[in-house]
């Protein structure tokens, strides 16, 4: 054997090593995207970080009993108050926590405990749903109901001021969102997100999902997504909401960090993907943040407010003390201490509305301080008083 190939032939090899391994968690749908992308430069002035974190809240996982049900539900409503009061942004506000309760685990004990949490000024309530084999007008149905019973019965939901609609963010269960599975399981509906905008859906909070199959080409971004009803996964690309740019497209699809962790290497070489999940086996770490915050999603040409949105689902016990103890307490911190010195930054905790409002404010060209738009396009439910401490300017 020529001994000088030897170095070559490992270095193709670990190659390809690491390309199975990257096709194997699905890498190969977004990585080309993550590699072309460009980051702006950094803005004069102060960045504004948009913290957002958005919950899969599933008390009904694993078919438990009623009481553990409960218990579950319980945990949130007195551990995360205590937590979270001990923590403030720019503006005085609580870290919010978004609840996406699954339309088809509906129980009427738990969104009223939900209920008096928000009301207390730590979240809001949302719209999520598990569904298999459905149609467009299953999918109709389904949330035309589940968005009544929040509203008349929780408060939870905004109205469309101009139109009195209600409106509702969403996340989709299993990742499947417009059907994107191949397999087309846990869907079935392919014109879905133009179903969901019929239905009042301001945006979609599904993503990111990798290592899902169900993940997009498009990542990091904040875009409009167009539905074509005779193919599934319409969502895969679109346009980015801009300043001065009108809207276009069915709906507004906004997506958390998605990025290589060369911090966290697998076998020491191959970098970890960061999808942005907070759970016990993927805990927030400093380092972790430092990521999320400089894959620098926002608004195009609005490089100074940045949006960090994070997931979980925080109804299981094993992820319990991660969202509720010790790693998320020292999160905020966290937050507070690198990204809210305001010279260079300034941090803003916001729930899903708040983020959209905040996104149409940029796209209409308004500047300034972002937490002035917290309502600005739709209103606090009812089930929502003014986050703690804040104080929100009038449209």
């Amino acid at each position: 054997m020529i001994w000088w190939l030897l170095p070559m032939l490992l270095a193709l090899g670990g190659a390809a090593v690491v390309a199975r391994e990257f096709k194997r968690k699905n890498a190969d749908i977004w990585l080309g995207s993550y590699l072309r992308r460009r980051l702006p430069a950094r803005p004069d002035g102060p960045v504004h970080v948009m913290f957002c974190f958005v919950d899969h809240f599933e008390p009904k996982w694993g078919r438990p009993s009623a009481d553990v049900e409960e218990r579950r539900v319980q945990a949130w409503c007195e551990r995360y108050e205590r937590m979270a009061s001990r923590h403030r942004d720019a503006d005085g506000v609580a870290p919010q926590h978004t609840f996406f309760y699954p339309e088809e685990e509906y129980e009427k004990p738990h969104l009223d405990k939900l209920e008096a949490l928000c009301r207390r000024g730590y979240g809001e309530i949302e719209v999520h749903l598990h569904h298999d084999n459905d149609t467009a007008d299953g999918l109709r149905e389904k949330i035309r109901r589940f968005g009544a019973i929040l509203h008349e019965r929780h408060g939870a939901l905004p109205r469309d001021p101009l139109t009195g609609e209600l409106k509702f963010g969403f996340i989709h269960g299993n990742w499947a969102l417009d059907n994107s599975r191949p397999d087309g399981r846990w869907c079935g509906v392919n014109d879905e997100i133009r179903v969901l905008a019929e239905l009042g859906c301001y945006a979609d909070f599904t993503l990111p999902s990798a290592p899902s199959d169900t993940q997009t080409a498009k990542i990091n971004s904040i875009y409009y997504a167009t539905d074509d009803p005779h193919k599934p996964c319409s969502h895969n690309h679109g346009v980015d909401v801009e300043v001065g740019r009108k809207e276009s497209g069915d709906l507004m699809i906004v997506q958390g960090p998605l990025a290589l962790n060369w911090r966290r290497r697998k076998w020491g070489v191959i970098p970890r993907i960061e999808n942005s999940d907070v759970r016990a086996s993927s805990p927030p770490t400093d380092d972790r943040v430092d990521l999320w915050v400089r894959q620098h999603i926002h608004v195009q040409g609005r490089p100074e407010w940045v949006f960090v949105k994070v997931h979980t689902h925080g109804a299981q016990e094993n992820d319990m003390e991660t969202l509720l103890g010790a790693p998320a307490d020292a999160m905020f911190s966290y937050l507070e201490r690198a990204y809210n010195d305001g010279k260079r930054y300034v941090l803003h905790y916001v729930n899903a509305r708040e983020l959209y409002n905040i996104a149409k404010a940029a796209e209409q060209g308004l500047e300034g301080n972002p937490s002035d738009y917290r309502d600005h396009v739709l209103p606090r439910p009812a089930a929502s008083r003014a986050a703690v401490g804040a104080t929100v300017a009038p449209r």
